[in-house]
């Protein structure tokens, strides 16, 4: 093993050891990433959250000029609960030529390549900087991403791209789709179920809420190009949470559902919900005939946008250069890109692993998938020193 490989390893290492899954805090995470880069002369900043117990990171190598690029991960993790891991999912292990750990793969074996390279960053001549953004709670809805990004838009002089390291086996994605995701609560009156004309089933409301949502669904598929590059080639819609009802007798009080949007660049959300919240109305004054006190609330849990292609974009030429890849590919999947993008910061998807192997039992990454992105980062001083 190399002294760089090492040196990766052991980065890699520390970082899986912080239990960073999304519901704990990743500050201890970040106190040292903040030492690591603060020793090679970063200058550091933090974008803490409401509660205090989470923060986003953010710093920068080289003269605060306009021009540079942003490396950008996110710091927490998916749950281990009541998967069949074979080893610890939070103590780095090597078997054969690949890291076993929670977050190997999404994404701390591309934050440890990006600090590996770090060391390079701080002794080159740079034109212009590297920054680094590090967010909480990206695997929750990209929570911790609009805040940290408008840190940056205030702070730091313009980033000229972004670099988001998920997983793509260090190929180059210029778009992926968004993911909303939707709550909806229908409070209905509790009758007996042989006398359904005195209450407001809270059940059969949400029932037609989601023959609703079928229908989105639907003209989502009908309405799109099917020879767009994305798998499948139209926005998706699914409902993935239902609760309601206290008995087989008794006409439900309550019922919550979840639903979930993945579209295409081109579709409209804002038409979706409209068109949603046109339904919830004429349920609701339904359910009022014979329960005057019935409601139905409807909220956005979070949103995340989708990424569009623009293959002349800054970001799209920079990824070009340091990987020698000249295909853009697109994917299903959701990343911050799409913030970086609406804020008016060009960005891109590339980073080393498999998407396949997120968020599952025994998530790994190849070790030749680390040492390619830290090979292709190092390129990043020829690119910004002139």
């Amino acid at each position: 093993m190399s002294a760089d490989e090492a040196k990766l390893r052991e980065i890699l290492a520390t970082l899986i050891g912080f239990d960073t899954v999304s519901r704990n805090s990743n500050l201890q995470l970040i106190d040292w990433v903040e030492g690591y880069l603060g020793a090679l002369g970063a200058v550091c900043a933090r974008v803490v959250n409401d509660d205090g117990k989470k923060a986003n990171f953010y710093a920068s190598l080289g003269p605060m000029v306009p021009g540079g690029l942003v490396l950008s991960g996110h710091t927490d993790v998916v749950p281990v609960d009541g998967q069949n891991w074979t080893s610890d999912p939070f103590s780095l292990t090597q078997k054969d030529e690949r890291y076993y750990g929670r977050g190997t793969c999404d994404m701390k074996g591309f934050i440890a390549c990006a600090l590996t390279a770090a060391s390079d960053f701080a002794r080159a001549d740079l034109a212009r900087p590297v920054h680094f953004a590090f967010s909480y709670d990206e695997e929750v809805g990209c929570l911790g991403a609009p805040s940290l990004i408008e840190a940056i838009a205030r702070n730091l002089p313009k980033p000229a791209a972004v670099l988001v390291g998920e997983p793509t086996d260090m190929r180059v994605v210029g778009a992926h789709k968004g993911q909303n995701s939707y709550r909806v609560c229908v409070y209905g009156k509790e009758a007996h179920s042989s006398l359904p004309h005195k209450g407001a089933s809270a059940v059969m409301a949400a029932g037609l809420l989601m023959a609703e949502l079928d229908g989105i669904a639907k003209d989502l598929q009908r309405s799109a190009d099917p020879h767009n590059p994305f798998d499948p080639p139209y926005g998706t819609l699914t409902i993935g949470l239902v609760r309601g009802g206290t008995a087989v007798n008794i006409i439900a009080r309550e019922c919550t559902f979840h639903w979930d949007l993945r579209p295409l660049p081109s579709d409209d959300c804002a038409a979706i919900e409209a068109r949603f919240t046109r339904k919830v109305h004429e349920i609701e004054a339904q359910m009022r005939k014979t329960a005057p006190d019935a409601r139905i609330e409807f909220e956005r849990m979070t949103s995340a946008p989708p990424l569009a292609a623009d293959l002349q974009s800054a970001a799209e030429h920079i990824a070009r250069l340091l990987t020698g890849d000249n295909q853009s590919r697109t994917v299903s999947y959701t990343t911050e890109a799409g913030h970086f993008q609406r804020a008016g910061f060009p960005a891109v998807v590339c980073g080393p692993g498999s998407i396949e192997q997120a968020h599952k039992p025994d998530e790994y990454v190849e070790i030749s998938q680390l040492n390619l992105c830290l090979k292709t980062l190092r390129k990043l001083p020829q690119h910004l020193s002139a």
